[in-house]
């Protein structure tokens, strides 16, 4: 199997879908409990890709409060029919409601509509327009026959009414004996057949996709004698990139066939802070099935649209713009207004508010995805802490798995929450005035550091282990995000924080 090496989206981007309009490719992926959620990316060439923009990117479209910790959007599918973007996916876990939804939009940069709740039961909803002029939804459910195992349903979907319509079929359950999370479906019409791309196995080492065929868009489906099409659960924890699944298929104007897929990058054995990303794969056709790699003997094939790279993002955030761009996440849905960019032009501002990144709420924190095992980031804050305050830079993998790089009333501290419990590991001097704060990551190792005078960069504390960032020791579908936080832990306040700017930089 030919897999392209380096992600196309790398950082948190898991569950990619892929649909083309004309020579432009747009893209989206699951972002869980992370607002503004399921981003929206653009290519012309499948390798550069530049974000349009989010999905979910208001409060009233659809309600995030209270998710648990990779809780929230799962699997979205976005598909391109007769001048219109659908999406589908699943909102796991609500407070307000769970379910599958579909939202529309004229231009996939948005704005997107409010979500349309779905029947079905399950997650991983995709849609697929027939040549008929019918269109059709699949979902995953498990069955209960066993733990894990799955089956894929198929109902009429009414593009009009967004809605639902028409008898169940069940499609598939799994290709191999006793196989798991047989789920993320996607249908395509190639020639006269139908094809059934699945994922199973689960999405870590086993992970793998597989597909079937048949005449009928309603089945009965053959799996393919050769499934998986695409696995690395062969290759053992020791290969460079891991977990590969989760697939979706794209045409090119001159019939080259690709995969976007996820998968992972390890820093050590399973261990990844990277989370899942997205990877490239080529496509040919053997035998009237999917081959992935096939007789492409290049160890890094180029798709045929010509290179179409964008304007480089700067890596440093001078905060000077009117809204915070679209790199950005919160958790959960905001409800208040708990950051400015107009109060004090040329910086972040965050409100001092009581919640926190271990309540599972929307607390003061803005930030971005790591994205390279080997980074720095920095920023500059200016604040005056209150008892039982705190601001500063924080790692986050989920509520009860962080890292804070932080200043408090009592000085500067680096903190580790791990498994809900709160430890000290370094404790530094207390400051007036602002103060810059970093931390440079090689591989599992953090090191957090800070400035109080130009150029000079003393380390906090020893080295932290990143291995309590990654899914494998926090549980989870997410990945590590970097940002600026500020909490009264609890307490009412009225004070705020401040960051001139933030920087990121790949080592």
């Amino acid at each position: 199997m030919t897999l392209l090496s380096d992600p196309v989206l790398p950082g948190f981007h898991p569950d990619p879908s892929i649909c083309r309009v004309g020579g432009d490719y747009y893209l989206v992926t699951s972002t869980f409990e992370w607002f503004p959620g399921l981003p929206v990316f653009h290519s012309r060439d499948l390798v550069h890709w530049r974000q349009a923009g989010h999905a979910l990117d208001r409060p009233e479209q659809l309600p995030l409060d209270g998710v648990p910790a990779s809780g929230g959007l799962y699997a979205p599918t976005l598909r391109h029919h007769d001048g219109t973007f659908y999406l589908v996916c699943t909102l796991v876990d609500g407070r307000e409601w769970s379910g599958h939804f579909v939202m529309t939009a004229s231009d996939p940069a948005g704005p997107w509509s409010d979500a349309h709740r779905l029947d079905g039961e399950g997650i991983d909803p995709s849609l697929f327009f027939d040549d008929d002029g019918r269109a059709w939804c699949t979902g995953t459910r498990p069955t209960g026959r066993y733990e894990g195992h799955t089956e894929i349903w198929l109902r009429e979907f009414d593009p009009a009414a967004l809605a639902l319509t028409g008898d169940e079929h069940v499609l598939w359950d799994g290709a191999v004996k006793g196989a798991i999370w047989s789920e993320g479906s996607h249908l395509y019409k190639i020639g006269e057949r139908y094809f059934l791309l699945t994922a199973e196995g689960g999405t870590a080492m086993d992970h793998a996709v597989m597909v079937a065929r048949a005449d009928a868009v309603t089945g009965p489906y053959e799996g393919n004698p050769r499934n998986p099409i695409l696995t690395h659960r062969n290759l053992g924890t020791g290969h460079p990139v891991i977990g590969t699944g989760h697939a979706d298929l794209v045409e090119t104007p001159d019939g080259e066939w690709w995969a976007v897929l996820l998968a992972m990058r390890p820093h050590h054995g399973d261990r990844c802070a990277l989370g899942r990303e997205t990877f490239l794969a080529p496509v040919v056709w053997e035998d009237g099935w999917p081959v992935t790699g096939g007789h492409l003997e290049a160890s890094r094939p180029t798709p045929s649209p010509p290179p179409h790279p964008w304007p480089a993002v700067p890596v440093c955030d001078q905060f000077d713009g009117p809204e915070l761009g679209p790199s950005w996440n919160m958790l959960r849905t905001p409800r208040e207004r708990w950051w400015s960019l107009a109060e004090r032009p040329g910086h972040l501002r965050l409100r001092v508010r009581p919640e926190s990144l271990s309540d599972v709420a929307n607390p003061s924190f803005a930030g971005r995805r790591q994205q390279h095992h080997d980074f720095a980031a920095f920023t500059a804050l200016d604040f005056t802490p209150a008892d039982e305050e705190l601001a500063g830079l924080a790692l986050v993998q989920n509520n009860d798995f962080h890292v804070l790089l932080v200043l408090t009333s009592m000085g500067l501290r680096l903190i580790k929450r791990e498994q809900g419990i709160e430890t000290v590991l370094a404790r530094g001097p207390a400051v007036s005035g602002p103060v810059k704060l970093g931390f440079e990551a090689h591989g599992r190792w953090y090191q957090a550091s800070y400035s109080v005078e130009p150029g000079v960069w003393t380390p906090l504390g020893d080295p932290v282990d990143g291995d309590i960032l990654t899914s494998q020791v926090a549980g989870g579908f997410t990945g590590t995000y970097i940002g600026l936080y500020a909490t009264s832990n609890g307490r009412a306040s009225t004070n705020h924080a401040d960051f001139p700017w933030f920087e990121y930089t790949p080592l």
